[in-house]
């Protein structure tokens, strides 16, 4: 199992976002449903140390979260925003960083591009110059160069255009079947839900596969 989430509570500023919430995600392509304000982003951050439950326990292949090393967590269960955040530089750059901060030293850039649907002429690519649909793309790159495990995805296809939603699920797509990465998506979305993961769960109620709520 992938993560178990256990009787987890979680507030802020006095609002109580999540209260009681158990949930156990599998390997493979899990997504987390549920209208804006249901916690999603908020639980997701919980799963690499973003954020702390108030009380509830959070197991990742069956140790308990606390027990990682936040660092190394952060490395194997990375996050990619909601919106696009990549470095001034280009995408080659950007992807370097990552795989530095991760403790290797890569020099294949098209494998991470190529994951993430991107050709290899994106590398030399200017980040500040791309569409939104390709930072966001590039944002999967650059998470992918530095082999995690896991990727926590936070409404991926925020705000895009029809075309660039479209982009950006095909290289989920592609990620979806790997071996090697499990994948976590929050979206509102329960079309996308059924179309990107193996199970889907939604918050506040019982888990179900997807395409099933």
């Amino acid at each position: 199992m992938l993560f178990e989430l256990q009787d987890l509570r979680l507030s802020r500023g006095g609002r109580v976002i999540l209260d009681g919430f158990s949930a156990r995600i599998p390997e493979g392509a899990s997504a987390l449903v549920g209208p804006s304000g249901a916690g999603k982003s908020s639980l997701l951050r919980l799963l690499n140390r973003l954020a702390e439950p108030d009380s509830g326990r959070i197991l990742f292949r069956g140790t308990p979260l606390v027990d990682h090393d936040v660092l190394e967590l952060r490395r194997q269960v990375m996050l990619v925003p909601q919106l696009p955040a990549l470095l001034p530089g280009t995408l080659a750059d950007n992807i370097r960083y990552a795989a530095r901060l991760a403790g290797l030293q890569r020099t294949d850039l098209a494998g991470p591009l190529a994951a993430a649907g991107l050709d290899p002429s994106y590398a030399d690519r200017e980040a500040a110059k791309l569409s939104v649909g390709e930072q966001q793309r590039g944002m999967l790159a650059r998470a992918l160069a530095a082999e995690p495990g896991v990727l926590l995805l936070d409404e991926p296809t925020s705000a895009l255009d029809p075309e660039s939603v479209a982009a950006v699920e095909s290289a989920l797509a592609g990620l979806r079947h790997r071996g090697d990465l499990s994948l976590v998506i929050v979206t509102h979305d329960r079309a996308q839900a059924a179309r990107l993961a193996d199970r889907s769960i939604r918050l506040g109620a019982t888990p179900s596969p997807a395409g099933a709520l």
